[in-house]
Parts: structure tokens; sequence; C-alpha cells
């Protein structure tokens, strides 16, 4: 029984062997995401370790279109794989009769796997990382700071990584509980747009009603929205790259509401496709203060990027 390698980046099977490629796989599909060969990056997988590929075919020797040789050498070219075959099937049965506390076989190269081609909006991963003030998004190439308060959430929002509140409450509406403060990113695929602010401006309606309208089963934590208005919009510096953010003061039918932020900017690394972090802030007196929101934007850097900040755009700040 095969079982499919971790997230990572691996070379490209589909890339020429002239120019090779590095792509993501997302421990169950390949991504479009795609760089060139580098440096490891924080929670990569070792170079070798790729997604199994599929087996290659036993060819016809050159000019053995006929004849009585080329029959007996093309046999005994099958003999000899069948024969390969049974032996790795016995080594690989007499693994599994062994130790029943050693883990299943590792992967290999030879070892034929499905990778169907993605058509859904593809999982961004958070790599591992035992220091809490900081999230890291390997997928996307950045880190996100914990600011004081908050915690780096052991479920991710829908597959996206996430910085949330610890404590939750009742919600004034229906549905169960809720948290003050929410912070997560995800890839921009549902579209070719690749401006940060025509995808920041489109984002914002989708990170409000996510936030404080109706929830993924149909529910109303807050009694639905009743009114917005922006209060600050403009190019930002992220990580380094020039993005853009919108923010909205929202009002909902049910408790104090809140504020919604969606910020976009390019990936420093890959294919650069357009990161988008939502931001959530209760507007009640128990919430984050919404100077956090300010904090984890210009805290956000490249993955290995280290106190970097700044760059294209930095002197460019978002306006009321």
């Amino acid at each position: 029984m095969s079982m499919s390698p971790p997230p990572g980046w691996y070379t490209d099977p589909s890339a020429p062997p002239a120019q090779p490629v590095e792509r993501w796989w997302d421990g169950s599909a390949w991504t479009e995401h795609r760089r060139a060969p580098g440096t490891l990056q924080l929670g990569q997988a070792q170079p070798g370790f790729g997604p199994p590929q599929a087996q290659t075919q036993v060819q016809p020797l050159p000019g053995a279109s006929g004849g009585g040789r080329a029959k007996v050498v093309a046999l005994a070219t099958a003999g000899v794989v069948l024969v390969a075959s049974i032996v790795t099937g016995v080594v690989l049965l007499r693994e599994d009769d062994g130790d029943p506390q050693a883990g299943p076989p590792a992967p290999t190269t030879s070892e034929p796997v499905d990778t169907p081609t993605p058509t859904s909006p593809t999982p961004t991963t958070s790599a591992p990382d035992p220091d809490p003030s900081t999230l890291v998004d390997q997928l996307n190439g950045i880190t996100i700071p914990v600011p004081d308060g908050w915690e780096k959430a052991d479920s991710s929002v829908g597959g996206d990584p996430t910085v949330r509140t610890p404590d939750v409450y009742d919600c004034p509406g229906e549905g169960s509980l809720c948290r003050h403060g929410t912070v997560y990113s995800r890839t921009s695929t549902a579209t070719d747009e690749r401006s940060p602010k025509a995808l920041a401006q489109r984002d914002i309606k989708d990170a409000a009603d996510r936030a404080y309208d109706e929830d993924k089963v149909g529910m109303e934590p807050f009694g639905g929205i009743a009114s917005h208005e922006k209060v600050k919009e403009g190019s930002v510096a992220v990580a380094g790259r020039s993005g853009y953010l919108v923010r909205w003061r929202v009002r909902t039918d049910k408790g104090p509401g809140g504020y919604v932020q969606s910020l976009a900017f390019p990936s420093s690394h890959g294919s650069e496709a357009v990161v988008i972090v939502r931001f959530a802030i209760d507007a009640g007196d128990e919430a984050p203060p919404l100077s956090d929101m300010d904090e984890i934007t210009k805290g956000i850097r490249p993955v290995g990027g280290g106190a970097t900040s700044g760059g294209v755009g930095n002197s460019v700040g978002a306006t009321p």
C-alpha cells in the first residue's frame, strides 16, 4: 500500500530535464506553484524525497524491429523485469511481517502513485515552528507575527494558517462560540487577477461576510451585517513587496460588530502568487486593540528574511 509523501517542494516531473524546476506537492496532488531550484526553506523536505513517479516502460532496443534475435532480446528483458518485480514484492512482504512498531515503508521513486491535476483551490500549509511568536506559512513564503494576547491555531480556518485570540465567548446571535480576533493567510487562486489593489477591493466583502454574516452552516452568529463603512485603504509595504489593504468598520444586528481588513501582496518566492491575509477584530471592550491589525501587517516577513522589512513601497502607507 503506497503512502503519499508530506507537502513540500520537489522536482517537477513535468519539467524538461535540461531545465529543472521545483513544484509544490500539497500532500495529495501537484499545485501550480513553481520555483527555480534553490536553498532549503524552513520546514522543506530534503532533496530526493519527492512524490513517487510512474515506472519507466521497457522500450524496444534500437534496430530490433523484427527477427528472431530481436524477439529473444525482448523476451529476456521482460524476464529480468518480471524477476526484479517478484523480488521487490517479497522484500516488501517481509518488511510488513517485521516489527509491528515500525512505521510504513518510505515511498520510493519506483512506486507508482496517482497524482491528479489540481482543479480546486490549493490549501496552504504552515510548517511546524516551535516559536510561539511567529506563524510560518511555508507555501506563501511568509511568517506572520503573533501579538501578545494571541495564539497560533492548532487547527487552521478552512486549511489556512491562522492566528487568533485564545478565548471564546457566546455569540450574540445564532451559533455557539465566537472569538474576538482572527487573522489567516491564503493564496489567491480563484482568479487570474494579479493586482493587489484590485484583489483587496474585491476580497473585502467576502472577508466581512465570513467574519460577521453567515457561517458555513448557514447560521448568523451576529444576526447578519446591518451596514459597513470604509475606514482605511491604500498601498502598504508587506514583506518587502508593494501591497494594498482595505479596512471596513462593520455593524451587525446583534453585538458590537467589528473591523475587517483584506491585505493583498505578491509572494516573494516561487511563482510569486498573490497572498491575501484576512483580519477580523471585534469592536467590543474585551476585544484586542485595533492597532494589532497594523502591528501584524508591519510584522509580516518573507520566510528566512529575519528582521528584514520594507522594500518596494516602504514609504507608501495606507490612509484613512
